[in-house]
């Protein structure tokens, strides 16, 4: 569990549905929170697993939809996938640093 400092290294991880266009980072869990989207957790990690959102994955989000801000166009490793934003709320990842 982490503390208020982070000390377990959770503290820096953003679920990439709150990413903005332009937003790059690295996959390091995906696991949906219950009652988040309507579908089955389990299931839905199952799926987002199956698209390739693995741990060490490589993401950027290259465009976001006009209404409501969903779909996100989203870069993953070297293929492109679309997902709703609530759905991509199950995968944490830790952002690049800016440079």
């Amino acid at each position: 569990m982490a503390d208020k400092d982070g000390a377990d290294g959770q503290a820096d991880l953003v679920p990439l549905g709150r990413g903005r266009k332009g937003f790059k980072g690295v996959v390091v869990r995906v696991g949906a929170p219950a009652a988040s989207t309507g579908v089955d957790p389990a299931e839905l990690e199952r799926r987002l697993l199956e698209i390739g959102f693995v741990e060490g994955a490589r993401v950027e989000i290259l465009e976001v939809g006009l209404i409501g801000g969903d779909p996100l166009a989203i870069r993953l490793d070297d293929m492109r996938v679309a997902l709703r934003r609530r759905e991509a709320e199950a995968v944490l990842v830790r952002p690049d640093p800016k440079p």
